[in-house]
């Protein structure tokens, strides 16, 4: 794998995250004055962690690169990415090919984190100074970190070269192991990491995996998979382990909510006068909000009335309020109001600048989106920002848990989990909006409606789409949006699979493109 090894070959040691990492910059520590003590271990344990904070992973763009995970709900019906460009919004529309750099990135930016923890794998063990159980725990977060950047290629490209030895990078044959393969050793991966991670850390060290972050993350993979047994497994234990919902949903997306007892697993960010790792998912514009990624119209039509009810059916919905044909957000979802910006609400605080509705869609993305021009730090609304991004939340754990039992026809657990996601927003139960006794078939419904809209934003939307089966029908509800300069073409089979990026076919020559591709 030749462009591996140019990309791969540095190993590049760097800061990691907010305050649990030491800032060191150690490029060119000649390795064999490295991988001597306990704190060489942790440094380069940092630099894997680092890797998550690529623009291809969770740091996203907001008008000059590839976008990242964190702009994913651009890929189906929850946003329109109107800067095409970056990836999303020319996937949509069929207007992409394999050398784009949204397939390139994360592709070099997992094997550039495989790569480091290979690495750590390898050294770890050889350093005598650390104690057996601390080493066990250093070696856990490894196992975490690899299986996350080996189930972002799974979900994303499906067949991938398992490369667990970084000697093989010096193979420029190394071929596609299968998805069932490239699973199992996700599985593996995270297996072993539960076993060694702790359930927590010393406050000056959060940020780092625990066994709740492994456990939530086989969750995610095990429903990816339909395994919905292994689901069950692997949340149980979490629902014991102090997790709770915290009290305010919009507080949640902010620098304020970061540490809540929500927060299962983030990727840190820290920007001010003394350090530069920031991110730029949070990041607008002073005239419009975030006006890249836009939320389509059938999204906020989705959100219901405070009385459970959709605003098909709510007697709490006026269609003619307000009058210019945009669905009104009174007597709304809370998570509305807290996830999107409506024409003449408030989006910079300081400024007091109010959104014009001067975007394609008419409304602009509020969570996570800062709303003040300069920060108390000093940082800039358009410039790199310190806003965590949730990868795994409590919510999302109890939601993958009650999908789980319905997949499984054990109907009655389900209800208290959606109950208490709803709740935390006071919003009516399920008892209570939809009734009690309801079938496996009206459950699932209302399962993918809660997390369409608890989760919003949040990067998966397009991994639902693909295990649910029902990408085609989200890029019909993103045309029948109408929105101006965006016109989705669904293209069977390309919709729900990146292709190998071509500069990684160019390099290898044992390497196909994924058949819808070719």
């Amino acid at each position: 794998m030749r462009n591996l090894l140019i990309i791969l070959g540095v190993l590049f040691l760097s800061g990691c995250s907010k305050e649990f990492t030491e800032k060191y910059s150690l490029t060119n520590i000649p390795e064999e004055t490295f991988w001597k003590t306990e704190q060489d271990a942790i440094l380069a344990i940092n630099a894997i962690y680092d890797v998550l904070q690529d623009r291809a992973a969770y740091s996203g763009s907001l008008n000059d690169g590839p976008s990242g995970l964190t702009q994913y709900d651009g890929l189906g019906d929850n946003c329109f990415n109107n800067y095409k460009f970056e990836g999303p919004g020319n996937f949509m529309e069929g207007n992409i090919t394999p050398a784009h750099s949204l397939f390139a990135g994360l592709w070099a930016s997992s094997y550039r984190g495989i790569f480091r923890a290979n690495d750590a794998l390898e050294k770890i063990p050889t350093i005598p100074s650390i104690s057996d159980t601390k080493r066990a725990q250093l070696m856990a977060q490894v196992y975490f970190l690899r299986g996350l950047f080996y189930f972002n290629l799974a979900v994303y490209y499906r067949e991938v070269p398992i490369v667990l030895k970084n000697r093989d990078i010096n193979d420029r044959n190394i071929k596609k192991s299968t998805y069932a393969e490239v699973s199992t050793q996700v599985v593996k991966d995270l297996t072993d990491a539960i076993a060694a991670l702790p359930d927590s850390y010393p406050a000056a060290q959060y940020g780092y995996a625990t066994k709740g972050a492994a456990l939530g993350l086989l969750a995610r993979f095990h429903l990816y998979n339909k395994d919905y047994q292994g689901v069950l497994d692997a949340t149980a234990p979490m629902l014991t382990m102090g997790y709770t919902l915290h009290n305010n949903y919009a507080q949640l997306f902010t620098e304020v909510g970061e540490q809540t007892k929500e927060i299962v697993f983030s990727v840190r960010f820290l920007q001010d006068a003394q350090s530069n790792n920031g991110e730029l998912f949070s990041a607008t514009f002073l005239g419009a909000p975030r006006i890249n990624m836009q939320p389509m119209p059938n999204l906020v039509k989705d959100f219901y009335c405070t009385d459970g009810k959709p605003i098909t059916t709510s007697p709490l919905y006026n269609p003619g309020t307000p009058a210019n044909n945009s669905p009104q957000k009174l007597n709304r979802d809370p998570r509305l109001l807290a996830s999107v910006i409506f024409r003449n609400d408030i989006f910079l605080i300081d400024l007091n600048r109010a959104y014009t509705g001067n975007t394609a869609t008419g409304y602009g993305q509020k969570k996570y989106i800062r709303n003040t021009s300069v920060s108390a730090s000093g940082i800039q609304a358009f410039s790199p920002g310190g806003q965590d991004f949730y990868v795994i939340r409590y919510a999302d754990v109890l939601l993958m848990r009650a999908e789980a039992l319905i997949e499984l026809n054990q109907l009655s657990g389900a209800y208290s989990l959606i109950n208490q996601v709803r709740a935390r927003v006071s919003m009516p139960s399920i008892e209570t909006a939809e009734g009690p006794g309801r079938t496996q078939a009206q459950l699932r419904d209302i399962v993918r409606h809660e997390r369409r809209v608890e989760l919003a934003f949040e990067g998966l939307r397009y991994y639902d789409l693909k295990r649910w089966g029902l990408l085609q029908q989200a890029y019909n509800a993103a045309i029948a949006d109408n929105v101006a300069g965006y016109r989705p073409v669904f293209q069977s089979g390309k919709a729900g699979v990146f292709p190998i990026p071509e500069s990684e076919l160019n390099a290898n020559w044992t390497i196909w493109q994924n058949p819808a591709w070719q």
